[in-house]
């Protein structure tokens, strides 16, 4: 597992995220059904809640599952998401991004999108323009949003797209950081086909690996707001 922080750790001071006793850190978890339908969300909550960190922070959204691992844990099941089954990353971008940001102002969007793309069979520009697209109407409502972009899953039966994909993240990435706003590249490979059940969606140990990372990343983000501690996680 793989972070690739694209910006300094310095540059975090004097942008933290706009978190008071008061309020609580607002993340999106955005997608389409990878987001939807595996309970890598519920174990991430749960990875969050290990490490003290849910009583300050609440995932939003429109959507919230009542599948089995949504409910396990009661806190969990008020939590909220954006993941759409059948959703192409240009669709979130042109389509349904600017109303999901508005009507919940995320403080971090972490996002997984492309799958159902080259599927679609899409241009791979086009996947990465919408990504840009997605992050510049972010900003138009939260300056100071931050940003993780996760590498996709792979397809067992296409997986020549999903590595091109996959490789032109980190430099979209670098290119669309700003100070003010990072973005963050979680890597989740190496993800061994062992970790998916049918060749698309990921088991449980593939739920534990995308939980694992985003849970590390997400609890150094978290913690740097709350304690000014911005040494990057390995």
């Amino acid at each position: 597992m793989k972070f690739r922080g694209v910006l300094a750790a310095a540059c975090l001071i004097g942008t933290a995220l706009a978190q008071t006793n008061d309020t609580k850190l607002r993340i999106m978890p955005l997608g389409d059904s990878l987001t939807e339908i595996p309970c890598w969300r519920a174990k991430l909550w749960a990875d969050l809640k290990a490490n003290n960190l849910t009583d300050k922070i609440e995932f939003v959204g429109s959507q919230n599952n009542t599948q089995e691992c949504d409910t396990e844990d009661p806190d969990f099941a008020k939590q909220h998401h954006e993941g759409h089954t059948g959703y192409l990353a240009i669709d979130v971008a042109y389509d349904h991004i600017e109303t999901w940001i508005n009507d919940t102002m995320p403080d971090i969007v972490t996002f997984m999108l492309g799958t159902d793309d080259i599927a679609k069979g899409k241009r791979l520009q086009d996947v990465v323009e919408a990504y840009g697209e997605m992050v510049h109407t972010m900003r138009h409502y939260n300056q100071y949003i931050k940003v993780i972009v996760n590498t996709i899953v792979p397809l067992a039966a296409n997986m020549i797209p999903v590595k091109k994909l996959n490789d032109m993240i980190p430099d979209w990435a670098r290119e669309d950081n700003t100070t003010k706003s990072p973005i963050y590249v979680n890597d989740i490979y190496p993800f061994p086909n062992t970790y998916l059940k049918d060749g698309v969606y990921p088991n449980e140990d593939g739920e534990e690996h995308i939980a694992s990372g985003l849970g590390s990343l997400l609890t150094w983000i978290i913690n740097a707001n709350l304690t000014g501690n911005v040494t990057e996680p390995s």
